[in-house]
Formats: C-alpha cells, sequence, structure tokens
C-alpha cells in the first residue's frame, strides 16, 4: 500500500506544479506588478495602498481556493473510495473471525485500495487539463 501512496501523491505533486508553471506563476507575477504599481503611487494614503494591493491579489486567491477545493475534492473521493474498501471487507467477515479470516481481510482490503489509488491516478491528468482550462478562463 506504501507504493500506491507514493504514486497517489507523486501525480498530485505532478498536477500541483503543472498547474504552477501553467497558470499560477504568471498570476502571481501579475499580483506583485500590479501590487508594485499600487506602492509606487506616492500619492496614495497608506489604505489606499492596501485596498489597491488587495485588489490585486484578489484573482490569484480565488484561484488558489478553486485549486485547493478540486484537490480537496479529489482527496476525499480516493478516501471515500477506501472506505468503501473497508466496508467490503467488513462486509465479508465472519461474526466470529479467525486469525486466518483477518490475513485475508488484510489482502483483500490492500488490494482494493491498491486500486482506489491507481484509478484515482489514472484521473488526474484529465483533472489537470480541466483545471488549467478553468483556470484561464478565470471560471472559478
Amino acid at each position: 500500500m506504501d507504493g500506491a501512496t507514493s504514486r497517489v501523491q507523486t501525480a498530485i505533486g505532478k498536477m500541483v506544479e503543472t498547474l504552477d508553471k501553467g497558470h499560477i506563476r504568471t498570476m502571481q507575477l501579475d499580483m506583485y506588478k500590479c501590487s508594485t504599481k499600487c506602492c509606487e503611487n506616492s500619492k496614495a494614503n497608506l489604505d489606499e495602498v492596501q485596498s489597491c494591493v488587495e485588489k490585486c491579489s484578489h484573482d490569484l486567491n480565488r484561484a488558489q481556493a478553486y485549486l485547493q477545493n478540486e484537490i480537496e475534492a479529489f482527496q476525499n473521493r480516493l478516501q471515500r473510495c477506501a472506505m468503501s474498501c473497508q466496508d467490503k471487507v467488513k462486509d465479508k467477515m465472519p461474526t466470529s473471525p479467525s486469525d486466518d479470516d483477518y490475513k485475508k481481510g488484510r489482502s483483500i482490503l490492500e488490494g482494493c485500495v491498491v486500486e482506489c489509488a491507481d484509478s484515482h491516478v489514472e484521473l488526474i491528468p484529465g483533472m489537470t487539463k480541466r483545471m488549467l482550462e478553468t483556470l484561464k478562463s478565470r471560471k472559478y
């Protein structure tokens, strides 16, 4: 199961890297340029500068919240799949399970959880593409 966990973490890490390089860094650069202009305005008072800087970061904050929500939803789906595996094993256990029953149950559980991980890793490329499109359209 450790290998499955590692595959999921690696796939999510690559997805985040793709989203970062594909869109988020550009948004960060735009935010910093905008914020710099706010700070360079010597006629603005403190509150005006602060308000300007907050406006500059609005889109980036929304985009990051969108990404966080999507990743959390993915993790919740994966967790529900693993919980379903636990339920399946529990339903198959006899009333008074033996050590062999527990070993068999553990083996079934591990296999099922690995399947969950692998099937969810396969979803990540499509999820990445969809998220990039959403980021570029700014409809988040």
